[in-house]
């Protein structure tokens, strides 16, 4: 069994990295409808959904800290009451 000379091994193997390769571009091509591009200007921009989130974000905070700040108020008017109310209890 006589083995192939490098020589038709090399052409076999250029072929063959053509042929892919110009399938490959085919595909590739292929993928880039012309018609599916958005253009730039009606498409948000990246700031612009950062700066929604960001702008949700602090509302929810400021909803948070307002709780909060609601509780703690509640709590120490709780804790004021009680203690006046031990206190009057004291004296009568």
């Amino acid at each position: 069994m006589a083995l192939p000379s490098v020589w038709s091994v090399l052409r076999a193997a250029i072929l063959l990295v053509s042929v892919v390769g110009l399938l490959s571009m085919r595909l590739v091509g292929a993928g880039q409808d012309t018609g599916s591009v958005i253009p730039a200007e009606s498409r948000p921009c990246v700031d612009c959904h950062a700066f929604e989130f960001m702008q949700r974000a602090l509302q929810d905070l400021k909803k948070t800290a307002y709780n909060l700040d609601t509780r703690t108020e509640t709590l120490l008017l709780r804790a004021e009451k009680r203690g006046l109310c031990d206190c009057f209890r004291a004296i009568h």
